[in-house]
């Protein structure tokens, strides 16, 4: 989550923590605990319409957490639903399965993850990323600086048009 993170800052976008938890959440990074980030907004209180898009970051103990949560079929309907764009690495596409968003669209993901997409419908591109529509997805770590380059792009590009839209 730290390297998105970054380059969305370093682009000029204002970014929100949201999480099941409150106050803290630790990171997961290889096989330890990583950084600690301050929630800014909990699961349960944020809405869709409050932001601008998502980023879903992968690993498999965030999106376990995530999918056992109601909040994040809610919410991420609402972006989708909106038009928002909508990032997601690794594990991440699964939660747009869970909230009956992935259907016909094509997406890339971690190996892990491709029976359960399969299985809602979306179909998997060998890409390390893709950008279709206002969805980005990439396979994994490895594909980072593409991932970042192109949420950046996408994310400035779709924020500013619908500034000015409004």
């Amino acid at each position: 989550m730290t390297e998105p993170q970054r380059a969305l800052l370093a682009a000029g976008a204002t970014l929100k923590i949201v999480s099941t938890e409150q106050g803290l959440v630790n990171g997961w990074h290889d096989k330890s605990w990583g950084h600690y980030f301050a929630v800014d907004v909990p699961l349960s209180n944020a809405l869709a319409a409050d932001f601008d898009a998502v980023l879903i970051p992968g690993g498999e103990r965030g999106i376990a957490k995530l999918s056992a949560n109601p909040h994040t079929k809610r919410i991420l309907r609402g972006f989708a639903d909106a038009g928002k764009p909508i990032a997601a690495l690794g594990d991440g596409p699964q939660l747009l399965a869970l909230a009956e968003r992935i259907q016909g669209r094509t997406v890339v993901a971690s190996d892990a993850s491709r029976e359960i997409l399969e299985a809602a419908g979306a179909k998997l591109a060998d890409d390390s990323v893709l950008v279709e529509g206002n969805l980005i997805t990439a396979r994994d770590d490895l594909d980072m600086d593409a991932f970042k380059g192109a949420i950046v792009e996408h994310f400035t590009t779709v924020v500013a048009s619908l500034a000015a839209a409004a």
